[in-house]
């Protein structure tokens, strides 16, 4: 008889990038079990048990800022180990635990299981040198002298996590080697995964726009997205090349989906959003007519993102030196013929010409040609579809690559001495 692993999962917004792998160890007859406190009570799903536990205090008024972060991620891990003292008097003890640890909540679960292996999922280490500190000088902060300090007080989660974790896992090389040596040898490179059987072209593909109207593959469609419009992923760039877009383009429809929050970096100014700023700052400069044909769908279900990918003539993709978006991947696999930062997270996985075609971040007027270039060249966007989805498929494939290499990701720390908790 097989013996079961005890599986124990730790994310603040499961199941996060836990999405396959969870139900995939429950569906090989493992024990997984899910510490999160974006349930309110147990939930089964896909064979995964989700225990439910609410953060329990808030940081002291009148803390230095770089402390805000740190006491955040304190009282994040102080409420999952009380969560999980309480798990282990109900009997429960896990041989592993899978922790994306980036908001401290596994601080202390080698505390409650000294014994368990400790699977870290690795997403970024706060670098202060250039690119990752001073690529926009634009939003560099007041005091920049003193930006090592304050990214030295931030990766004090990396650091105690690492102490006692096992090994470690990244979706991309880039974010993995912004780890030191000694942190670096303990991770393994293995993306996420993209169904690519569900995330395919659709030559029948129709979005709806705000304004009633549809748009098809047949349209003159350019897309841009983010999570949040900001920043860091070049929501300014995009629209401050909107005007001379949209005059070179009389019949081209613009659409942007994104939420009006922060993900990275600082807020805008003021208690505005960043959407907001730079509609004001290029409003202006925009004809009403012009204007009509930009379109903001705000945040969308998944089968209205796959669709706006799929009638995508033109795909825009910025980022600073960062965390690759998963939507990148996801507008190879379906096919949108790409623009993008020529930046060091693109560059992994789009080459310039060959998949996708890459401007300077801040070159919008490079942008601007290189997106009228692939409007106006069918074949040229019919190679860059054909190898982007090629890619993908070869090398980010969810069932064929990504989901065998982690489960045996996975697998592999079953066999590890477990490091001890922290003294």
């Amino acid at each position: 008889m097989i013996p079961v692993t005890k599986y124990l999962l730790i994310h603040q917004n499961f199941p996060g990038q836990y999405k396959h792998l969870a139900p995939a160890l429950a569906a090989r007859g493992d024990q997984v079990v899910a510490l999160t406190p974006k349930v309110d009570k147990v939930t089964k799903w896909l064979g995964v048990t989700i225990l439910p536990y609410k953060y329990q205090g808030k940081p002291a008024r009148g803390l230095h800022p770089w402390l805000v972060d740190f006491e955040t991620k304190f009282i994040r891990g102080q409420s999952c180990y009380r969560a999980a003292r309480a798990l282990r008097e109900r009997g429960f003890t896990p041989d592993v635990i899978l922790a994306h640890y980036g908001w401290g909540e596994s601080l202390f679960l080698k505390d409650v299981w000294p014994e368990a292996r400790l699977g870290l999922y690795c997403e970024l280490y706060h670098t202060a040198d250039y690119p990752f500190v001073g690529f926009d000088p634009e939003f560099t902060g007041s005091a920049p002298e003193a930006d090592a300090l304050r990214l030295r007080m931030k990766n004090l989660n990396n650091r105690l996590h690492f102490e006692i974790g096992d090994a470690g896992i990244s979706p991309t090389a880039f974010q993995a080697d912004t780890f030191p040596p000694e942190m670096r040898q303990r991770i393994t490179v293995v993306h996420d995964g993209i169904d690519t059987a569900q995330v395919t072209a659709d030559d029948t593909a129709r979005l709806a726009l705000p304004d009633g109207s549809e748009v098809t593959p047949e349209d003159e469609v350019i897309t841009f997205i983010n999570r949040n419009l900001e920043p860091y992923r070049g929501y300014h760039v995009f629209m401050r090349a909107l005007p001379e877009l949209l005059r070179r383009r009389p019949r081209a429809q613009v659409v942007l989906i994104g939420g009006d929050q922060v993900s990275y970096g600082a807020k805008a100014p003021d208690g505005q959003t960043w959407k907001q700023v730079f509609i004001d700052e290029v409003r202006g400069q925009i004809p009403d007519a012009d204007w009509a044909r930009v379109h903001f769908l705000g945040r969308v279900p998944y089968d209205t993102f796959l669709s706006f990918m799929r009638v995508s003539r033109a795909h825009v993709y910025l980022t600073y030196p960062f965390v690759l978006s998963w939507s990148l991947l996801e507008a190879m696999s379906a096919g949108a013929p790409i623009v993008a930062s020529d930046t060091e997270p693109v560059r992994e996985v789009l080459s310039n010409g060959e998949t996708g075609l890459l401007v300077d971040f801040f070159d919008r007027e490079a942008l601007v040609d290189q997106v009228c270039t692939l409007l106006d060249d069918p074949a040229l966007r019919a190679h860059l579809r054909a190898a982007a989805r090629a890619k993908v498929v070869a090398e980010y494939d969810l069932k064929s690559t990504c989901l065998p290499r982690q489960l045996a990701w996975v697998d592999g720390l079953t066999q590890l001495d477990p490091r001890p908790p922290l003294v």
